[in-house]
């Protein structure tokens, strides 16, 4: 059976009482910064001197991320999109690691009367990161509930993106206005190349089930080759970005900036970035791309155009719309390519027997 129908809650629109946006969290201060990244680094076995070089560049922007702001636009446009299919249906922000607290978002769920949520998490891909940390998050939702004395919230969570044709043709739309930025000579030469977060290997190969092997890396793979056709090109790299650790721990390579001193060596004067791993600006996005990348490509002389996200565009939130209607009705999924997209999961539970079954140790 399809996962996603194996998981599907049985509601009919008329069930949903809200939908919630799950995401990351950002410091929105510089007072926010050092308890923001211990909270999202608890456990993992970071150094503190990475927290102090991460928070530097946070410093650099006001110790302001953008991410909480645009996850509202996002929210926004979603908002609009509802109201424009005539669907009476509030939307709730609420975020892992910084405030709105997701558990905090639950209490206001309770209050409010919801009982059954459609949840859509801002990540599109697999894996513990990525996918079960937010399963994990909506247990500690319902643990939040009860502990406070409410009857606990229903919560089906949507499914992995990746390969949704919105999501696909977005990016391939951006990846055309940054060629079109480029000074026409070198608009022919330039060089495509895809960006993921990096993470340590073993929690890739940890990603999905054992059937799956490496779900994380080839769901980034198989959107970087669904993209680079919808743009109707054949040349691309698909490379990673900002690795944390203490250096002991293999992550996912090769890194953008190595990727970029081999292509200045090769005699490549232009470059095209698509940082498909990420739906918003996130710091990473902006400090390692337009800030590091850029810097170093300047050194070079190379020329990169960074393709814009695709969060904020309204047709992304029309797709998170419409996976509220795929969550309740699996077998309308769009799919447009061939590598497994999972995430579905009632209550946080698993969503398939064996998919990402533990924590992968840093």
């Amino acid at each position: 059976m399809n996962p996603l129908e194996s998981t599907a809650p049985g509601w009919s629109p008329a069930d949903v009482d809200a939908l919630v946006v799950l995401s990351f969290g950002a410091p929105e201060g510089p007072e926010d910064i050092r308890p923001f990244l211990e909270n999202v680094t608890r456990g993992r076995g970071i150094p503190p001197e990475r927290l102090d070089e991460v928070g530097q560049h946070y410093n650099h922007f006001d110790g302001l991320s953008p991410l909480n702001e645009l996850n509202r636009e996002i929210i926004f446009n979603v908002e609009e999109e509802l109201r424009r299919r005539g669907w009476d249906l509030p939307v709730y922000f609420g975020n892992r690691n910084w405030k709105p607290y997701a558990n905090d978002v639950a209490l206001e769920l309770s209050r409010d009367g919801v009982r059954k949520a459609v949840v859509f998490a801002t990540s599109a891909w697999g894996g513990y990161s990525g996918c079960k940390q937010y399963d994990e998050d909506i247990q500690a939702m319902r643990e939040a509930q009860g502990a406070a004395g409410f009857e606990q919230t229903d919560f089906f969570k949507s499914r992995q993106f990746f390969d949704h044709p919105a999501f696909i043709e977005l990016n391939a739309q951006a990846i055309a206005d940054a060629y079109g930025r480029l000074p026409e000579a070198f608009r022919e030469s330039a060089r495509l190349v895809f960006t993921a977060h990096s993470i340590p290997v073993r929690a890739d190969a940890a990603s999905g089930t054992k059937a799956d092997g490496n779900l994380y890396s080839r769901q980034v793979a198989e959107a970087a080759r669904l993209v680079a056709a919808k743009a109707g090109i054949s040349d691309y790299e698909v490379v990673w970005q900002s690795a944390s650790g203490d250096g002991t721990v293999p992550w996912l390579e090769p890194d953008i900036l190595d990727h970029e001193q081999s292509l200045h060596d090769a005699g490549v004067g232009a470059m095209v970035v698509c940082s498909v791993g990420f739906i918003s600006d996130h710091m990473e996005v902006v400090w390692d791309l337009d800030h590091e990348l850029a810097a170093q490509a300047k050194e070079h002389g190379m020329l990169v155009e960074r393709a814009a996200t695709v969060g904020p565009r309204p047709e992304f939130a029309k797709m998170i719309v419409d996976l509220i209607g795929e969550s309740l009705a699996p077998e309308t999924a769009k799919h447009s390519g061939c590598v497994a997209s999972k995430g579905c999961s009632l209550n946080g539970a698993v969503c398939e027997p064996g998919c990402c079954p533990t924590r992968p140790r840093r």
